[in-house]
């Protein structure tokens, strides 16, 4: 058979890894959004995507996109609340360490993406280049230097 598989495969296969990239590059609070405008955005678009074209890295083009835009109308939002927590960060949504967010947070935003879209959405640094701008090389010094410093600043517990 040939062709594109159904979208619902797509969803699917490739669902956790954009979650994972929206929530390195918009931040835990705003992920779930940036994912689901993401999925959105490709459904619309998924019927003109050529059948031999990179899924994953049209995915992680459009959660890019997304994921600015959510952290963008994020910044412009009031959100009012009775009582302000002691600490908003104390507790990770889901149980996870967020002093890994933490430190990919404090990354410049060349590098955190870098790592983002290499590391955990697996693309190749030509392709995190076309993404966020500049050669191959540059892509993979700012992944290489963001590695570097979570190396230095995230508490060892393990390999990165």
């Amino acid at each position: 058979m040939t062709g594109k598989p159904p979208f619902e495969a797509i969803v699917a296969q490739h669902g956790p890894m954009v979650l994972r990239v929206c929530r390195a590059t918009a931040g835990w609070a705003d992920a779930d959004d940036a994912w689901s405008e993401t999925f959105l955005a490709a459904l619309r678009a998924y019927p003109e995507l050529p059948a031999d074209a990179n899924v994953e890295a049209w995915l992680v083009t459009i959660a890019h996109r997304k994921a600015i835009d959510v952290t963008r109308a994020a910044a412009r939002r009031a959100i009012p609340v009775a009582v302000l927590p002691e600490d908003p960060a104390a507790d990770p949504p889901d149980g996870r360490d967020l002093d890994l967010h933490a430190a990919l947070a404090a990354l410049p935003r060349k590098q955190r993406e870098a790592v983002a879209y290499h590391y955990l959405a697996g693309l190749p640094y030509r392709d995190v280049a076309a993404i966020i701008g500049g050669s191959a090389d540059a892509a993979r010094r700012a992944a290489s230097d963001g590695i570097a410093s979570l190396r230095r600043s995230y508490p060892k517990t393990g390999e990165l």
